[in-house]
């Protein structure tokens, strides 16, 4: 599904992708540790599920953890870690109660096991699921992903599964972690950056981008629902002009 030729005009976003950024900022403006930020990041991320389908958004995919995020201090990277396995084996029945189908994406084997079996028991648990699809990218970068996935393709070009001939900008997305998932319309960044820290480069090509000042722990669903109505609001083109 990724890479797809963009399809029929629609005025709501099918598929939102959110980088979460501020919770240490938020947390420090409190006086208090960065992780206290992202325990309350966490929290955040169960409203804005919920408030996903009365938006009409079917596919939301959520930055957890970068592959440059392991520069950060050995203390905080292991809080981090601590907190993934909590929030799965926390929110895993609510998820499911909910109809929340939930994939992760990026580096697995990077992760440690214990983290890496509760991904693997999350997605099993709610593989049945027709909801809300929830993509996580844990241990995640754009580059990375690319790179493994021109690997893997490389690998069937010397099998001869796959003609040189036959490579184009439709085959590589069938290698990418996100092959199974429909492109982002909108991409948001909260916490006033303005920059995508190497997040679905490939698939983002041609998604709407909404920079806001917001701290992702007060990100409520009502800002969410404004973002999207801005979207709605846009004039999608694709490259092309109106007639």
């Amino acid at each position: 599904m990724a890479g797809a030729t963009p399809g029929a005009a629609r005025k709501g976003p099918r598929h939102v992708a959110i980088i979460m950024d501020g919770n240490g900022r938020w947390a420090t403006m409190r006086g208090r540790p960065r992780l206290f930020g992202h325990h309350a990041g966490a929290k955040r991320v169960r409203e804005i599920v919920e408030a996903c389908p009365g938006q009409g958004v079917e596919y939301l995919t959520i930055f957890g953890f970068s592959t440059e995020n392991w520069k950060r201090t050995q203390i905080e990277v292991a809080g981090l870690m601590s907190l993934f396995r909590r929030y799965i084996q926390k929110e895993a029945r609510a998820l499911k109660a909910n109809n929340v189908r939930v994939r992760f994406i990026g580096d697995r084997p990077g992760l440690d096991r214990k983290l890496q079996a509760l991904m693997d028991e999350l997605e099993e648990m709610t593989e049945g699921c027709d909801g809300t699809n929830l993509t996580i990218a844990l241990n995640y970068g754009g580059r990375d992903e690319v790179a493994r996935a021109t690997q893997r393709l490389a690998e069937d070009v010397a099998a001869g599964k796959l003609d040189p001939a036959d490579v184009d900008e439709e085959t590589l997305p069938r290698y990418l972690d996100t092959r199974v998932l429909p492109d982002p319309d909108l991409v948001i960044r909260t916490s006033g950056e303005a920059r995508i820290s190497n997040f679905l480069l490939w698939q983002s090509a041609y998604a709407e981008y909404e920079f806001i000042d917001t701290l992702w722990p007060d990100f409520t669903a009502a800002v969410f629902a404004g973002l999207i109505r801005n979207y709605a609001g846009r004039d999608r083109r694709y490259g092309g002009v109106k007639r």
